[in-house]
């Protein structure tokens, strides 16, 4: 897939495993940052190594440790989680493809979500906690001999992997100060930045925080 198809939003198959792109960097070797879906770790590549998938109706898929089923027939309940497949916003909302929000309000027209996007009926995609018996799973893109890991809830106890290099470099998003460094030790579920920063796992791989930017030592 060359650089110039890949759109931020967009649902995509890296080393197997479903993932969304948060970012296209195209100054960079390694231009395109994902997140997996299975556990919001990030990871970054090149256009060339992923595949675009367009996800659809009774597609089922672990996010964030937790397995739903996309529906499109079901009106959804605060709480709900939806994925916004079809998105047409309004000037004052702030919301793209395939963005993932929670329900507060329901009414005819749509759904109001927690960060305050008016969203029509027409513009998203339930997703219904569980694995429904007769969904196709989208975890991967090559099902052979994985159906083990498929066929049960993914563990929702267990802390996700923290999957950082010495080297990497990150930069903050989520504050006015400018904020850019390099991880220099790991230790644990702590990475532990140059200039005596420490943060957790968790912390980290919020995107909404936290942007990777490159490793200067990978080629």
């Amino acid at each position: 897939m060359k650089l110039f198809q890949v759109r931020k939003g967009q649902f995509v198959y890296y080393n197997n495993e479903l993932h969304k792109v948060y970012a296209i960097k195209p100054m960079y070797k390694l231009s395109v940052h994902l997140i997996k879906l299975r556990d919001l770790t990030q990871h970054i590549t090149n256009a060339a190594s992923v595949e675009r998938y367009i996800p659809k109706e009774n597609d089922s898929f672990i996010f964030d440790h937790k397995v739903y089923t996309l529906n499109k027939n079901q009106i959804p309940k605060a709480g709900n989680l939806i994925l916004i497949n079809n998105p047409s916003p309004d000037t004052l909302d702030h919301y793209s493809l395939n963005e993932i929000e929670v329900v507060e309000t329901v009414d005819n027209k749509g759904v109001v979500t927690s960060d305050l996007n008016g969203i029509k009926h027409t513009e998203y995609l339930l997703m219904l906690p569980g694995r429904a018996p007769d969904s196709h799973p989208i975890d991967y893109k090559n099902m052979v001999n994985i159906e083990e890991d498929i066929s049960s809830d993914y563990p929702q106890n267990i802390q996700p992997e923290l999957q950082v290099q010495l080297g990497d470099i990150y930069k903050k998003i989520d504050s006015d100060v400018f904020f850019e460094a390099m991880i220099i030790a790991i230790k644990g579920q702590t990475v532990y930045f140059g200039g005596g920063l420490e943060v957790s796992n968790k912390d980290l791989m919020d995107t909404e925080k936290w942007e990777f930017l490159y490793n200067p030592f990978n080629n």
